[in-house]
């Protein structure tokens, strides 16, 4: 088997080349020429370069191709470039999928979110849930929904594309998450906002098991939600706690946090800074909630995740002696 992946230097795209490669997959890696690719130094691989956008550059890097990965996106919330995140979301899938076709490959795996769905108020949905929500809660939800109509076309087409659709995506080397889990370990992070917000949870490795499961057995433009469970932020950082003895955070007020999130959102458009709290991140905090059942990928796919807390687990120490003297 031959695969591309796209993205392959990121997070998720990362620890998937690893994992093809442990499976003794020959990989491409396409990646943008100034990208940092130190996440896969020493991996045996081939290095394709081009922006995502660039079709004739892609559809040349999918010669010979059989399956490939669409793990390329521009993920950010709060101050963010919506014409950049349009481009990389919309116009760079758009163009992996007319190279997919002009290859010929043979089957393609597009990694989505389950925030395509919009703000389902709290209700548990599955892939049958029409959307309802007639906005949208940031840039990052509405490039990704209209990519994922660009894929579900695609299919209707005759594209042999399927999408996963992760929750919260965690691990050890996590760069949204992993940073607020060291400063908890440095005994830093004494507060912390929205307590009850309920976050669904994956670790990166059951994702990556999940997109070749996919690649592997998905039917042509079925959707595949993926998710270990969920677990409120506050029963997160109760459960940091109780494997590091370090007190958990407090939880700062609701009017507070609204408060500074509508304050520090105009200065930061000002200044070009990006605020921890603005407008669109408190919207995240207190006003969207998606819940959602992976049994279809549990089911048809036979994917067997670590459960929500196995992964949390494996994001610190079972104990940080005087970690709460740290300074």
């Amino acid at each position: 088997m031959k695969a591309l992946v796209t993205g392959a230097n990121g997070f998720t795209g990362s620890h998937l080349v690893k994992a093809l490669v442990a499976r003794e997959v020959e990989v491409i890696a396409y990646v943008r020429p100034s990208s940092q690719c130190d996440r896969l130094s020493s991996l045996p691989i081939t290095y394709a370069y081009g922006d995502i956008t660039d079709r004739a550059a892609l559809t040349a890097a999918m010669t010979g191709v059989n399956t490939v990965f669409h793990t390329a996106a521009y993920v950010e919330l709060g101050l963010v470039d919506a014409a950049a995140m349009e481009r990389v979301n919309v116009r760079g899938t758009q163009a992996v999928l007319a190279a997919a076709r002009a290859a010929s490959v043979s089957k393609m795996v597009y990694c989505s979110t389950i925030g395509v769905f919009g703000d389902t108020q709290g209700q548990v949905v599955d892939e049958t849930f029409a959307r309802t929500q007639t906005d949208f809660s940031s840039a990052y939800d509405r490039t990704k929904y209209l990519a994922q109509q660009a894929v579900d076309a695609a299919a209707q087409e005759g594209l042999d594309v399927v999408s996963v659709l992760p929750s919260g995506i965690f691990g050890a080397d996590d760069p949204h998450f992993g940073p607020v889990v060291q400063t908890f370990l440095k005994g830093r992070l004494k507060l912390w906002a929205g307590g009850d917000r309920i976050t669904g949870i994956v670790h990166v490795d059951d994702l990556v098991e999940a997109m070749i499961l996919a690649a592997e057995r998905g039917q042509i433009g079925e959707h595949y939600i993926i998710s270990a469970g969920e677990m409120t932020t506050r029963d997160m950082f109760r459960q940091f706690s109780q494997q590091s003895g370090i007190p958990a955070p407090a939880e700062a007020p609701e009017a507070l946090v609204r408060f500074l999130g509508h304050l520090l959102d105009p200065i930061g458009r000002l200044l070009g800074w990006q605020p921890p709290l603005s407008r669109e991140r408190v919207r995240y905090i207190y006003d969207r909630c998606v819940r959602v059942d992976a049994s279809k990928a549990r089911s048809q796919l036979g994917w067997k995740p670590r459960s929500a807390r196995e992964t949390l687990q494996e994001l610190l120490p079972l104990r940080v002696p005087d970690a709460t003297n740290n300074t």
